[in-house]
């Protein structure tokens, strides 16, 4: 139905000729439009950046409407200011929900994959005598730690290789995604067959389709919910190696070079930063890190 629909006042909406507003998506069926003005969407913008350290581009607008509409609907709401007004005023886990929705997780596995012979030529020159640890500080829906393990396992040759991967995400609904290793078989196009095989156990019956990864690479991945932008960081130092790629983008100058700067005191003075192959650091942390090319950065002194 379009903007002339009835909302739940029952008088007939004609929000679409308000200044700002954004109609639904014309592929997506929906029983209502719900009022979305450039002043919400200002708002909204503050409010992940307070909640995340997002940096919400103003381009971004159709994407908020799309992503939240969902909630708006499970909550009988008829436009974005109450629903706003709701994340404010519940707590943390309508923040959960928020911050959820508005979180991008495109990845896949061996994503940038120049940079994981790098990763285990680090990780093997190392003398350590516990593990040593890997962070997959972004990790989304699991794939960059499980390829991580992948290429350790490989590497090292065996199924318990001295290395622990410690992966965290802000978003929780990703996270448990991670947790359970199971993906669609369109996921892993990106896998060579031979370690399809090796790593991934086939679903057959009601799970064809779907590959779980194995439990010896599960067991080398710990999962964590963690706020790069806010709060504690469970992690211990030190850390061998950190992965934290393609998630700078959505943060301002600021807050990336307040991350850097926290990022320092976990690394091992031999530790390595990886990022993402369109983040560079150089001109707002050249004190912190410096670069040893293709992306991948060491500390600074």
């Amino acid at each position: 139905m379009n903007a002339g629909s009835l909302h739940k006042s029952g008088r007939a909406s004609t929000r679409a000729d308000m200044e700002g507003s954004v109609k639904a998506p014309a592929n997506v069926s929906v029983f209502r439009s719900f009022e979305f003005s450039d002043k919400d969407f200002r708002r909204l913008q503050q409010m992940i950046f307070d909640y995340a350290g997002i940096s919400l581009n103003s381009n971004k607008k159709p994407m908020a409407y799309s992503r939240l509409t969902k909630r708006l609907r499970q909550l009988n709401l008829a436009t974005f200011g109450e629903y706003l007004d709701f994340v404010e005023s519940s707590g943390d886990d309508e923040h959960v929900r928020f911050i959820n929705a508005l979180t991008t997780n495109l990845t896949y596995f061996f994503r940038e994959p120049h940079h994981f012979p790098i990763l285990v030529e680090h990780l093997m020159a190392m003398a350590a005598t516990d593990p040593l640890v890997v962070w997959s500080a972004a990790c989304s829906t699991g794939e960059e730690p499980y390829s991580i393990a992948m290429a350790v396992i490989e590497a090292f040759a065996t199924d318990a290789p001295p290395v622990r991967i410690i992966a965290s995400d802000l978003d929780t609904d990703a996270l448990a995604t991670a947790a359970r290793g199971v993906y669609p078989l369109e996921k892993l196009e990106s896998l060579s067959p031979q370690r399809l095989k090796k790593f991934f156990l086939k679903g057959a019956g009601a799970q064809a389709g779907y590959a779980r990864i194995r439990p010896e690479v599960q067991r080398l991945v710990e999962f964590r919910q963690t706020n790069l932008h806010d709060g504690p960081w469970d992690i211990e130092a030190p850390v061998a190696a950190i992965f934290c790629r393609n998630v700078m983008i959505y943060f301002n100058k600021a807050t990336q070079t307040r991350i850097l700067a926290r990022f320092m005191p976990l690394l091992r003075p031999d530790g390595l930063l990886f990022a993402g192959h369109s983040e560079n650091f150089f001109y707002n942390a050249g004190d912190i890190f410096r670069s040893r090319g293709k992306t991948v950065y060491e500390l600074a002194s």
